[in-house]
């Protein structure tokens, strides 16, 4: 008789790199306050509209509804089998799942159910609710959620309160924490054959709010389940502590900062997906409130790599194809300019997509397990990137350096363009011409910086204000020339499979995917897949350092600026934990004072 393979041993967490932090027997997040107070109410205000409260659908991509699940207020309604901890660059502890038996090789996952995890209508969660979970999302769900099963083998009841995922060859090392993240949605409470279909009636799940009152498009309530099963679980233990949250929406950002200052929002993070910077909070804060101390604006540290943001091209069309022209544009936002003038000197250049981490491969010569990875990939990444030492062109920081109009200049007429009547033109004669679209004052501001210098070389831009909504039915057919602002992604020391999402080739003409530029590269394929696969430190942090080359060289972005911290707007009924994690401020971790 063969020998069967040792049983796994059930563990109270998982990590994608090394063991998780905290021990069995762990109490709580040492982000969070056990003892935070628990009650009141609470407004947040967001940029956009809503016609449905299924999360999970093709229909939700542009309208869905803030809070059901969200990864800056909190899970609401709907959670996963395990929670993750904020404070380790990945790692997953007990929720829906008391604990995870996830072989050596990551084949296989078991979980085993909290046998005290409820619906908020009392219904027990069991693993029937699983499988019926990856069976929808599989036929009515969206992207990602609709393609988990294709890297899935067996999806099986293995108990009464287990359920084993094994996967088959298209699975990597990190799919079992994916596996672990992914939301379980009611059996009892959905339909398969209405799944698909929006939905503004409150949705059941077993989060530790439910939907109380709904105005389509405007606001939704939410009301704290007062027989919450998970709420003394220790991954839980001091979070979702207010009696009722209310989502506002708002048509634009300034419409939202003014209904802020108002106080009808209880906290404001910037209008940007960047977020507030130093200086907005230096320059927008002097009204009333915030000069008597009842608004707070602090500046939150931030220990992983900070947002990418910048001027996003559509790689789809033609203009923007080659990527000489590419890095040529890329030359011509003056940063020293504008930290000057617009920013009092108070930001960093953004260079590349780990900045300040060991994953950047600023900095770092290529190793010779980078050089092995792009190795069939010849002439892909230029001398100054494999050896570190790549900057964006500085300028003297007048507005008027000409030494970097020169060098794009000379870049574009390598590419076969050329001036004709003060007007830039490629080899047909064709003016080189685009859009730039913004969502809010701040973005038409950088943005009418980079136009002005455009101007300068006959490239002819035009700036498109469009509200929150609209910018996103926009982003979501890949129907525009270049973005800016709304193009950041947050960023983490453990990047993984949403790097597919938003730089493979699979994602790039799926509509509603995040591969904004529309990527498609195979040397980029490659390093993502180097990365999923790695099973030590050293070649994952190999992996990611050749990815964050390509993208670099790629020049799919004119990466802007950043702060190195985060910064809060809040009224000072609020009060948050001390402590701060890597990820920053947990706004589903604060609370409000008692009266």
């Amino acid at each position: 008789m063969s020998a069967q393979p040792a049983a796994a041993e059930p563990k109270h967490a998982i990590a994608m790199q090394g063991e998780p932090a905290l021990p069995a027997g762990y109490t709580h997040f040492d982000y969070a306050n056990p003892d935070a107070p628990k009650g009141g109410a609470i407004t947040y205000c967001v940029v956009g509209t809503f016609d449905n409260l299924n999360p999970f659908i093709i229909k939700s991509l542009r309208t869905t509804a803030r809070g059901v699940i969200d990864t800056l207020l909190g899970n609401f309604v709907f959670e996963p089998l395990m929670q993750r901890n904020y404070n380790e660059p990945f790692s997953l502890y007990g929720l829906l799942a008391k604990s995870a038996d996830m072989s050596e090789d990551r084949r296989s996952i078991e979980f085993q159910l909290d046998p005290e995890a409820k619906w908020s209508d009392g219904e027990p969660v069991t693993p029937e609710d699983v499988l019926f979970t990856y069976d929808v999302y599989t036929e009515k769900g969206r992207p990602p959620y609709s393609d988990r099963m294709k890297k899935v083998a067996k999806l099986e009841k293995t108990g009464e309160h287990s359920v084993r995922f094994t996967f088959n060859d298209q699975a990597d090392r990190e799919f079992p924490l994916i596996i672990a993240q992914t939301p379980i949605v009611p059996k009892h409470a959905f339909s398969m054959d209405t799944f698909d279909q929006t939905t503004l009636k409150p949705v059941i799940g077993s989060g530790p709010y439910i939907i109380d009152k709904v105005a389509p498009g405007d606001r939704i309530v939410f009301k704290r389940n007062p027989d919450y099963w998970g709420k003394d679980i220790p991954s839980k233990r001091g979070f979702d502590n207010y009696d009722e949250i209310t989502i506002q929406y708002f048509l634009n950002a300034n419409s939202q900062f003014e209904a802020f200052k108002k106080g009808l929002c209880s906290a404001y993070a910037g209008a940007a997906y960047a977020g507030m910077g130093p200086l907005q909070a230096e320059r927008d804060f002097d009204f009333p409130a915030a000069r008597n101390g009842d608004v707070i604006v602090k500046a939150f540290p931030l220990g992983v790599p900070p947002v990418a943001t910048g001027f996003l091209f559509n790689t789809r069309l033609k203009k923007f194809s080659d990527r000489a022209v590419r890095r040529a544009l890329g030359m011509l936002y003056d940063f020293e300019w504008a930290n000057k003038n617009l920013f009092g000197g108070k930001f960093t250049r953004t260079m590349s997509y780990w900045q300040d981490s060991e994953l950047s491969a600023l900095g770092h010569p290529a190793s010779e397990k980078e050089k092995a990875l792009l190795a069939p990939f010849p002439g892909r990444v230029p001398a100054d990137v494999m050896d570190g030492s790549w900057h964006p062109p500085e300028t003297d920081g007048s507005g008027q350096d000409r030494k970097a109009l020169k060098a794009a200049f000379d870049m574009l007429k390598g590419a076969g363009y050329m001036i004709r009547d003060g007007v830039m033109q490629d080899k047909d004669g064709e003016p080189f011409a685009f859009e730039i679209l913004t969502a809010s004052q701040e973005e038409e501001r950088l943005a009418s910086l980079y136009q002005r210098t455009l101007a300068k070389l006959g490239i002819d831009v035009t700036i498109r204000a469009l509200d929150g909504d609209q910018i996103q039915s926009r982003k979501q057919r890949f129907d525009f020339d270049v973005l800016i602002g709304a193009t950041g992604f947050t960023n983490s020391l453990s990047p993984g499979i949403e790097q597919i999402g938003r730089w493979g080739s699979s994602s790039a003409k799926v509509e509603g995917s995040f591969n904004l530029a529309g990527v498609a590269d195979p040397a980029i394929d490659a390093a993502i897949q180097a990365m999923l696969n790695a099973r030590g430190k050293e070649d994952y942090v190999a992996a990611v350092r050749v990815l964050d080359r390509l993208l670099i060289s790629g020049a799919y972005m004119v990466p802007m600026q950043h702060s190195p911290d985060r910064w809060m707007a809040y009224w000072n009924y609020l009060e948050h934990p001390q402590k701060t994690p890597i990820f920053s401020y947990q706004l589903s971790a604060w609370w409000r004072k008692p009266k």
